[in-house]
């Protein structure tokens, strides 16, 4: 939600990797700078492209939301290890 009042800056990096017009479809590569709850999903929305099947924000019913991350990384709040882990896209 946007909350003009106690609401904090977003920011999303993102670049287009393929289009199919005659889907109507555009496939994207999000990167959240910062980590809003609901960000990406927010941040498209409000560019008028809400995610394929996030009925939450205005896109129409699919078997499933399009959006899945690929690469995710943090510190092992315990041992203080680096963690990586990479999923591909099943779309």
């Amino acid at each position: 939600m946007v909350d003009l009042e106690r609401g904090k800056p977003a920011l999303t990096r993102w670049r287009v990797l393929a289009r199919d017009a005659g889907q109507a479809w555009t496939r994207v590569a999000l990167e959240p700078v910062t980590g809003r709850s609901h960000q990406l999903r927010l941040h498209m929305a409000s560019a008028g492209h809400p995610i394929i099947g996030d009925c939450l924000y205005g896109a129409a019913p699919a078997p499933r939301v399009q959006l899945h991350a690929c690469r995710l990384g943090f510190v092992h709040p315990v041992s203080g290890a680096e963690m990586a882990f990479a999923s591909p896209s099943s779309f």
